[in-house]
């Protein structure tokens, strides 16, 4: 699908970078540790045809070096060590400026933005706009954390990133995208700099030890042969289903997001045709740095982040009120993550330490949530203009990707499952009502 023009590694310059002959170790925490057996984050931004290509092409390997002095971390490489002695493994991350990748391609046929723009479903030849594609978190030891491909369509081009799972959650994704962005459009130093310590609870017991085998990670993965389709939601369709879920609970506390997450959820039960007894999990990221005491910065560029998980009975959700009991229960369980409950669950993961796995059966009963709309996605400008959209490039059984939409207040959704459940999302008036697509 994309003819590869150039490859290049892309490193901070010796005189800013400083003193190479030591290079600063991170070791990597629960939160980072628990991400290795996932597939490097994949996001990417549409853009229309900035004028001579060429000498963007030029300038964004110029600005991704300037950026790359503030984030040293992703010019560096995972680093993941073998203790004999009790069979386990540590790691870290080696901030030696060996470089990020950049991938400069050019699509092989007519492929044009309106191909991506205006599909209801993601074209699956934009696979290939992505590097490291297929690539595990674990196996970047021999793989660069960053690596970013620049795709030349017809009338635009499409801007892939891919970063390591364990090193940045989406939040400092989004972070090093927008610090981006301003060094090309002409800033001399990012906005928001980084914050790159992390934060362990006990400190002495770093680097953290745990058992690890590449080879039982593997048979856990899964071949994804599912599609993804789009949804977006207005800002006036969105507060309706809040009013919604709200009035069924009685309550005021549902935000517009967990209402949204529980419409979502409802329909997909509705259109799995699930078992009315049988039941239903919802798993979703909560970010931690306001939630621990005292507060992680703003800024912490790593994993900030542990996972909820609330459970249900299909009938309990799809009868009459179940926006409202659901979003509830959502609301109860988010607001139930205390600094305690935090450092109780953070305490735990090191004795065993428990990796998240995708899973080789399937996730039919189960939905999880990834990204966020509060993202600045949209703010991207690299110096030729705003993007025209956000694309995922992860996919899995049961993943549903939320980000901000064009439109002031809107959400564009991303859900992966099979084709004829998005099928039946898409006629399903319950669920269109309002969405507009």
């Amino acid at each position: 699908m994309v003819d590869i023009i150039s490859t290049s590694s892309i490193k901070v310059e010796s005189d800013v970078y400083g003193d190479s002959s030591s290079p600063k170790i991170i070791h990597l925490t629960p939160w980072d540790l628990t991400c290795l057996p996932f597939e490097t984050d994949r996001k990417g931004l549409l853009y229309n045809n900035p004028m001579n290509i060429e000498h963007q092409i030029q300038h964004l390997k110029q600005s991704l070096s300037s950026t790359l002095a503030f984030f040293p971390p992703l010019a560096g490489r995972l680093v993941i060590l073998q203790h004999d002695e009790d069979n386990t493994v540590s790691s870290h991350i080696l901030c030696n400026n060996a470089g990020a990748l950049f991938v400069h391609a050019v699509v092989s046929d007519n492929t044009c933005v309106s191909d991506i723009l205006h599909s209801n479903y993601v074209p699956p030849f934009l696979n290939s706009f992505f590097p490291l594609s297929g690539v595990k978190n674990y196996e970047c030891t021999s793989h660069p954390l960053l690596a970013v491909q620049i795709t030349e369509l017809v009338d635009g081009i499409f801007i892939g990133f891919s970063m390591n799972h364990s090193v940045v959650d989406g939040k400092s994704l989004w972070h090093f995208i927008n610090s981006w962005a301003e060094i090309s459009r002409g800033c001399d130093v990012v906005s928001k700099l980084p914050s790159l310590e992390r934060w362990f609870l006990h400190p002495n017991r770093c680097p953290i030890r745990f058992p690890f085998k590449e080879e039982e990670q593997m048979e856990n993965s899964e071949d994804c042969t599912y599609y993804q389709r789009i949804f977006h939601f207005t800002k006036e369709k969105i507060a309706e289903i809040k009013s919604k879920a709200n009035a069924e609970a009685g309550t005021d506390k549902i935000s517009s997001i967990q209402a949204l997450f529980t419409h979502l959820w409802r329909t997909v039960i509705r259109n799995q045709q699930l078992d009315p007894e049988k039941e239903c999990n919802y798993v979703f990221a909560i970010d931690v740095r306001t939630r621990i005491v005292p507060p992680l910065p703003d800024t912490y560029f790593g994993i900030a982040l542990t996972v909820g998980v609330i459970g249900m009975k299909a009938r309990e959700l799809l009868l009459e009120g179940g926006l409202g009991k659901g979003a509830l229960e959502m609301n109860k369980m988010i607001a139930s993550y205390s600094d305690e409950k935090l450092k109780i669950l953070y305490e735990s993961w090191v004795g065993p330490p428990t990796m998240y796995h995708s899973g080789s059966g399937g996730l039919s009963n189960m939905l999880a949530i990834s990204s966020s709309p509060r993202f600045n996605v949209f703010g991207n400008d690299f110096g030729w203009g705003k993007p025209l959209a956000v694309r995922n490039g992860n996919s899995m059984n049961g993943l549903a990707t939320f980000f901000a939409g064009a439109e002031e207040g809107s959400i564009d959704l991303t859900v992966c499952l099979p084709y004829e459940v998005l099928e039946a999302m898409g006629n399903d008036p319950h669920f269109m009502d309002p969405c507009s697509i």
